[in-house]
């Protein structure tokens, strides 16, 4: 996969992953998906504040400093995406993946039809499966 790909699939990720607090006692990756979510919006406006904060404190000496600390902020929710599309590309552990196929078989009998992976899911796979089931179930 190119970076481009692994960005727009973390991303994706990102997007599926339901915003349900119960998740949290299931999954570590919860605590990971809201901290993304966290750094993708705001670290725009953290890294302005770096900015306007540190050009008010130390005037226009140490300009490549300042370059270094906004470059970062501004890269950390690039970081963050980089992370989560190799995340959402690995294959799901052996316990979590029957679990997986467990509730995909129970959706797709309670009227649903999804073509997802049940061969090799990925946490891909599984965040459009909790996004589906989270969907349906407030219908």
């Amino acid at each position: 996969m190119s970076v481009i790909e692994i960005i727009k699939l973390g991303h994706r990720y990102l997007k599926l992953w339901p915003e349900r607090p119960e998740l949290s006692e299931y999954f570590q990756e919860y605590y990971a998906i809201s901290l993304a979510r966290f750094v993708w919006r705001n670290f725009l406006g953290f890294s302005l504040f770096i900015l306007l904060l540190f050009t008010l404190v130390a005037g226009q000496q140490n300009m490549s400093l300042l370059v270094f600390y906004v470059v970062f902020a501004l890269s950390m929710p690039i970081q963050v995406l980089v992370m989560l599309g190799v995340k959402a590309d690995k294959m799901l552990p052996p316990g979590l993946s029957s679990w997986y196929k467990e509730g995909l078989a129970r959706y797709n009998e309670s009227g649903g039809q999804l073509q997802l992976s049940s061969q090799k899911p990925r946490y891909i796979d599984l965040a459009q499966l909790l996004n589906l089931t989270y969907q349906s179930s407030i219908k």
